[in-house]
């Protein structure tokens, strides 16, 4: 990796005047999306992007002053100019006594692989190929009507971060990824259904496997009905799971919990899930979408192990979210770039996995609903209460099969019941794009609202 970036933030750090502390984080990257429809290009984007975030503390008798200011350029007379603002910032901002630039904390940092070098070297003529061919494989597919869209992505981002507290680190990262949405008919019927793929490299997309799944998808929920309302267990998806997974990661933010926004706000060291859940952040794990090594402060990324054994252990935190709540920082920072300062965040939650993969998990349950879909989650499900209830699409289980396909459903339970309630952890580990890997996961006692 180049160290100019490196160099730029130690420059931009030099300019720290007396009674301040300072954090320097600059970005460049470049990003490609190529969307297919119907056998040719809808739209081509390459864009590349650079920028610098500066903060500025100044001390007082009540606590640092903090101020904030970004600029989407790394021209030396813009860099000066948001040094300035930032400074300006400062000087009217309202003290905090819990609001410190991290230091490093002793935590060496692992060696994880985030960056593909070969991913440069592909050509836009390559990923349009790439994007042209899933959507046409999927066009031709028995009783799929349409293809909505056939999206091929990726981004190569540079980052380096340096403060006067004594940190200085800088990473790299790759991304790719590919989804196409379809529509399956049936007579009078039509469904839809999503493939998807994503790695860190242009091999690693699966492009005969994210057709399958988008037709599979489509055509199994032909024919699909209202069903008759009952309470029973339901099998969620691996990509619901990561949905779930994803809602259970704002209630184990340690700066929800400061702020009473949790509903696991008071319960370390209680049993809060069942005995088989042992729910870890990882993003020392490189298979995650999210794997890094530094986190939106600099400090080392680590693992953490969250619920352990259905027992709630810790939550995540960054340096000013941990002073708030007593305790020290997880090395859990998460920053949007350079136009946002951090907070906490989860990276990289992954339920530890069961023996079973998803046909085993269905033989286990039984009878019960298999979830291949939900919508509604941000009105429907609240990490304050708990409360659960979204709409949801997938097929009955019958004597441990998938059977016929349901539709206009409402499952409804509460987050903390749900946790208590996992039956089976799959084994079917499959990491997707966002904060949460997602596996076949089993949950019984919910209610099914449907005809």
């Amino acid at each position: 990796m180049s160290t100019d970036l490196a160099d730029l933030v130690q420059g931009v750090l030099a300019q720290v005047a007396a009674g301040e502390e300072m954090e320097v984080y600059a970005a460049r990257g470049a990003e490609t999306e190529v969307r297919a429809y119907s056998g040719a290009v809808e739209s081509l984007s390459a864009a590349s992007s650079a920028g610098i975030g500066v903060r500025i503390l100044r001390s007082s008798p009540e606590g640092s002053k903090v101020g904030f200011a970004w600029a989407g350029s790394l021209e030396p007379s813009v860099i000066a100019a948001t040094v300035r603002d930032a400074r300006d910032n400062a000087a009217f901002a309202s003290p905090d006594p819990d609001v410190v630039l991290a230091s490093p904390d002793g935590v060496a940092p692992q060696d994880v692989t985030t960056f593909d070098a070969a991913l440069a070297g592909i050509s836009t003529e390559e990923k349009i190929a790439f994007a042209l061919e899933l959507e046409r494989r999927v066009r031709s597919a028995d009783k799929v009507r349409s293809v909505r869209s056939a999206d091929y992505g990726d981004a190569i981002v540079e980052v380096a971060l340096a403060t006067t507290t004594g940190i200085s680190v800088a990473s790299e990262r790759t991304s790719a990824y590919a989804g196409v949405s379809v529509i399956a008919g049936d007579g009078d019927d039509t469904q839809t259904g999503y493939g998807s793929t994503a790695g860190r490299s242009f091999a690693a997309l699966d492009l005969d496997r994210t057709a399958t799944e988008a037709v599979e998808r489509a055509v199994r929920l032909l024919g699909a009905t209202k069903p008759a309302s009952a309470k029973l267990t339901v099998v969620l998806d691996p990509k619901v799971t990561a949905q779930l997974l994803g809602v259970l990661s704002g209630a184990l933010n340690g700066e929800s919990v400061v702020k009473g926004r949790s509903f696991f706000g008071g319960r370390l060291g209680e049993v809060v899930a069942a005995p088989q859940v042992r729910l870890i952040d990882d993003p020392t794990d490189a298979r995650a979408y999210g794997a890094a090594r530094f986190d939106g402060e600099g400090l080392a990324c680590r693992r953490n192990v969250l619920i352990d054994a259905g027992v709630l252990s810790s939550f995540v935190y960054d340096t000013v979210s941990a002073r708030r709540a007593k305790t020290a920082s997880t090395g859990s920072a998460v920053r949007g770039g350079f136009a946002g300062i951090p907070g906490p965040g989860c990276r990289a939650l992954l339920l530890e996995p069961g023996s079973l993969d998803q046909a085993g998990v269905l033989a286990m349950v039984g009878e019960g609903l298999y979830v291949q879909s939900i919508t509604g989650v941000h009105s429907g499900v609240s990490t304050t209460s708990g409360d659960f209830s979204v709409g949801a699409e997938g097929l009955m289980i019958r004597n441990g099969q998938l059977a016929e396909p349901v539709r206009e459903v409402t499952i409804a339970s509460t987050l903390q019941k749900m946790l208590a309630e996992v039956v089976a952890i799959g084994a079917d580990v499959e990491w997707l794009p966002g904060v949460a890997a997602g596996q076949s996961l089993a949950i019984g006692a919910m209610s099914m609202s449907g005809s």
